[in-house]
């Protein structure tokens, strides 16, 4: 891919943004794949005003959701005829690998897909009627909303914020992570190029790169812009939340997570280990939801965690682009060196490195942003690698000796996103399922998402909840109306 100053789509129109020029690294070899100027603070205001004015424009305003659906259900056939280049873009910029960028391609177009199929079946409601008057109650758009999302998985970030807000009737502000921009981009073309074929303004979206001091305080503190959507950092999320708390407007806050995964004594072990491995290993462990605390019952600890240990040496690591990578390169080589220090510092506080723990050697390796998978244990679940997000391939591995000790030690953290069980017991399973404080647990299977089914986190994990038929109600506003029925003048009145 060339290196080049990219555009950015400010106010539906393609131009160079008047922000700093951000260089977005291929993480697989340091090389950098594109330059990206951010828009600027003007241009935020720019794109806001532009986005209140098309939400008003009765060309969109008016739309029956029959009809905006049509507009979800096109943007989807254009992101799935795309996902093959929206892979190979989002694996450049993020070192994925391309079966895993693709699955996120096809999932975005099922969002778009979801999102046109609810709207077109959500229902108004006609409520109970406690006089003589006929009520109900019907939703109506914000206007215009920003969205914000991290580096990791960009594309299913983007269309889990855009299509209901959309589909609500909403303008949206995108803006992507500074480290991986180019895949917002593509698909904030296709979806231009879908409102411009059926005529509907473009500048209903937006997607405006940059950093979040810059860029995202700008788009959260926006007078026109009446609800938030974030994804990323605690501490980022509270900054955010205060803001809307000042200008009272709704945000959802999809934060960090510290996962426990549980592996009873009576588990399938052949699933527990294929299923440990995926939930941390898989996207190189930068997710929010990944499992990195692993607790196992005391009795299969030894014989279950030596297997794992022995099958996490096996896991092949290398480019994205490779066909048989399982695990690719971090993000970037800043996040590589401050995973490396999470480690430096667990061993320093008496951790074993039972596998990995260090950057691979070879040359095919010297350039690019890779850690080795990772496995400590050794420690307690007080330490801080047990209670601080790495972000990252690593493993803490921890043993229980009952229920109670268990829910007791998965509960000790700050964090409530999810959780995952692997037991042959269903009433175990429902047990510790009701007592983990997690907003998503997977029972024998582990980062399996439906955009049917609501997601959210506890503690500081989040606020609010996205996905599932509720979110496109989440991005309107409920109105009451009453119908007078009798012909007898209020009594007051008289």
């Amino acid at each position: 891919m060339p290196r080049t100053a990219h555009e950015i789509l400010i106010a539906g129109q393609w131009r160079r943004g008047a922000g700093e020029p951000i260089d977005t690294v291929d993480p697989a070899t340091g090389d950098v794949l594109a330059t990206v100027h951010s828009a600027s603070v003007d241009e935020v205001d720019e794109a806001a005003r532009a986005a209140a004015r098309a939400a008003a424009d009765p060309a969109w305003r008016d739309l029956l959701p029959h009809e905006r659906a049509r507009l979800l259900h096109r943007i989807a056939d254009r992101t799935e005829a795309a996902a093959d280049e929206l892979s190979r873009l989002q694996t450049a910029d993020t070192g994925k690998t391309l079966t895993e960028t693709r699955a996120l391609a096809l999932s975005a177009a099922g969002t778009f897909r979801y999102a046109g199929a609810a709207l077109e079946t959500a229902e108004e409601a006609l409520t109970p009627s406690r006089g003589p008057y006929v009520t109900m109650s019907v939703h109506e758009p914000i206007g215009v909303v920003g969205a914000i999302n991290p580096w990791n998985s960009p594309v299913a970030s983007d269309a889990q914020k855009i299509a209901p807000a959309l589909a609500a009737g909403n303008a949206v502000l995108l803006k992507p992570a500074a480290w991986t921009p180019l895949v917002s981009l593509a698909l904030g073309r296709i979806i231009t190029e879908a409102l411009d074929e059926l005529g509907l303004p473009t500048a209903l979206l937006s997607v405006l790169p940059g950093s979040g001091r810059v860029v995202g305080d700008a788009i959260v503190r926006h007078p026109l812009v009446g609800r938030i959507g974030f994804t990323g950092g605690t501490g980022t999320g509270r900054t955010i939340a205060a803001a809307a708390a000042e200008k009272l407007i709704p945000a959802s806050l999809e934060l960090g997570g510290k996962s426990p995964t549980i592996v009873r004594a009576d588990a399938d072990i052949e699933l527990a280990l294929s299923g440990v491995l995926f939930g941390i290993f898989s996207s190189t462990g930068q997710s929010c939801i990944a499992g990195s605390r692993l607790f196992v019952a005391r009795e299969i600890y030894d014989s279950f965690v030596g297997e794992l240990v022995a099958r996490v040496g096996k896991l092949r690591v290398g480019p994205g682009t490779a066909p048989d990578t399982q695990v690719g390169p971090l993000v970037h080589h800043s996040h590589r060196d401050a995973v490396a220090a999470h480690v430096d510092r667990a061993r320093a506080e008496g951790a074993r490195v039972l596998c990995g723990g260090a950057a691979p050697e070879g040359e095919q390796y010297r350039d690019g942003a890779y850690y080795l998978p990772t496995v400590l244990d050794g420690v307690p679940n007080s330490a801080r690698i047990c209670q601080e997000e790495v972000f990252g391939p690593v493993l803490v591995a921890l043993p229980y000796d009952d229920e109670d000790d268990l829910v007791r030690q998965a509960n000790d953290t700050v964090y409530g996103l999810a959780c995952g069980i692997w037991t042959r017991d269903h009433r175990a399973a429902w047990r510790l399922a009701r007592r983990i404080d997690a907003g998503t647990v997977w029972i024998n299977t582990y980062k399996q998402f439906s955009a049917s089914t609501p997601f959210s986190g506890t503690k500081d994990s989040g606020l609010g909840t996205e996905k599932g038929r509720e979110a496109i109600r989440s991005y309107q506003r409920q109105k009451s109306l009453y119908w007078g029925t009798s012909d007898s003048p209020l009594p007051w009145a008289n």
